[in-house]
């Protein structure tokens, strides 16, 4: 039976896209499973005009594609409260405070509040300042600020976030939301490894060839071309889930499974990344623009909407990482991330050599964990089922449909913010030791002009990327 959870949502931004499409849909289901009942409130803030009934009306709207029960979207919509807001005005932080004490002792929501910035990372450290000098945190219950990427640029504006960020709120209640670590099977690596010893045991520089992350995206940019052109797939992609990913992977063995030891083996993992010279940028990573497609129907990257007609941002990059402990010394990471792949794919593919026979195993298997699609959520050996791979390095979980019906990633995050967990949260010292090394690339990148574009939509990447794995006698095990 689900345990009910209360608190108020301040959400800044409550007119846009990110709550409509993630956010009131994720709270939705929360509703329908009695997560959230009766003790909870949620305030839309934006500059728009709205009135509550016109808000209740997009809300509702934004649900539509989940459920057919009309009647069981409006009473949850009734939740649902506007405010329109300035976040530069002090007047419009003190109103916000008074209609979430109002709503609190409605709702009996037990003095909780949820501050959730769903709006242009600029106005991070302005809201979170007024949140704090205008007295909407609440003393009785607890009070959660909540953080959606991008987090800086490089570490200089991160850094600079973060300091405006600690003024307000202490680093334990700062939520960083990334959401590929709201994804089922990424949640379940620590478990997998527990309850896998001869796996954990194999998960080292004695028996681990290589380690690669992919992250492949069949769709272009779409409407996001200004956003990318500032971005680039470096930041949006690899600078936070693919090394979160990598930190599930490969940080030690946590002394238990608690957040505090996980994301202390975190910390110490990152910390050991071997930054690159800026002369060895180009012989560790590579990246790539898509073109069209080999019929001329799909757009290349500089004819979308938005972008620079010479642009020179990337929309793939692949790339090998070290890292320089004891656990890994010598192990390469190849992490990839590209728009206009053959299909959407998120994998991690562990890659063993010869000497993992010692299990039983045979030499050179590959473990894979399929991240995404949403069918996608399993565990290959060689390209074959665990459950059908007649080998014992690696049995979870025993009933094959354990991965069905997983939560939705937004909806599981929320339910952790609510919950006070922060396991599947990003920490800033994680966050400055993957800035740091992120920035060494692009400023090399940045400062010289490449040869753009050099993909064909729907194919795997440029060649450079084969040949960053070919140098090092490996090859990519997911190659379409």
């Amino acid at each position: 039976m689900a345990k009910e959870k209360s608190a108020i949502f301040i959400i800044f931004g409550g007119s846009g896209d990110l709550a409509h499409r993630k956010l009131y849909p994720a709270l939705y289901r929360l509703y329908k499973a009695g997560i959230l009942k009766d003790h909870f409130a949620v305030i839309g803030t934006a500059r728009r005009p709205w009135s509550d009934d016109y808000f209740r009306e997009t809300v509702v709207t934004s649900l539509e594609d989940l459920d057919d029960d009309k009647q069981k979207m409006e009473d949850f919509a009734k939740h649902f409260f506007y405010q329109s807001h300035n976040v530069n005005d002090s007047e419009h932080y003190i109103a916000l405070k008074e209609l979430a004490a109002k709503l609190d002792d409605q709702f009996e929501a037990g003095h909780n509040r949820v501050y959730y910035m769903a709006i242009a990372p600029r106005f991070f450290g302005t809201v979170a300042e007024h949140i704090n000098s205008e007295g909407l945190k609440t003393e009785d219950g607890f009070n959660r600020l909540v953080i959606e990427k991008p987090f800086g640029r490089d570490l200089a504006s991160a850094s600079e976030l973060n300091d405006d960020l600690s003024k307000a709120f202490p680093e334990n209640e700062i939520y960083r939301i990334d959401h590929y670590l709201g994804k089922k099977m990424i949640q379940e690596i620590p478990n997998i490894r527990l309850k896998n010893p001869k796996f954990e045991k194999a998960l080292n520089n004695k028996y681990v060839s290589n380690i690669q992350v992919t992250l492949g995206e069949s769709l272009g940019v779409e409407d996001r071309g200004g956003y990318y052109e500032t971005a680039g797939v470096l930041r949006d992609m690899v600078q936070n889930h693919i090394m979160q990913i990598i930190g599930s992977i490969a940080m030690d063995t946590p002394e238990e499974l608690t957040a505090k030891a996980i994301h202390k083996v975190k910390t110490d993992l990152f910390s050991s990344l071997d930054v690159l010279e800026p002369e060895e940028v180009n012989k560790s990573f590579v990246r790539g623009q898509y073109d069209t497609d080999r019929l001329g129907k799909l757009n290349a990257y500089r004819d979308e909407d938005n972008v620079d007609d010479n642009s020179n941002i990337e929309t793939y990059a692949a790339g090998k990482l070290e890292f320089n402990d004891e656990r890994w010394s010598g192990v390469p990471f190849y992490v990839r991330s590209g728009k206009r792949m053959p299909a959407k794919s998120s994998r991690i593919d562990i890659v063993f050599n010869d000497k993992v026979s010692e299990f039983g195993v045979n030499p050179n298997t590959t473990v894979s964990l399929l991240i995404e699609p949403e069918e996608g959520h399993s565990i290959l050996v060689n390209g074959i089922d665990y459950q059908s791979s007649n080998q014992d390095l690696i049995k979870f979980p025993e009933d094959k449909t354990y991965f069905d019906n997983a939560r939705e990633a937004y909806e599981s995050l929320i339910i952790d913010i609510l919950s006070g967990d922060r396991v599947h949260f990003t920490l800033w010292d994680e966050l400055q030791s993957t800035w740091k090394y992120i920035d060494v690339i692009r400023e090399k990148w940045d400062s010289e002009d490449t040869d753009f574009p050099n993909y064909l939509s729907g194919t795997m990447g440029p060649e450079a990327a084969d040949t960053l794995l070919e140098r090092d006698g490996n090859s990519w095990v997911w190659d379409d």
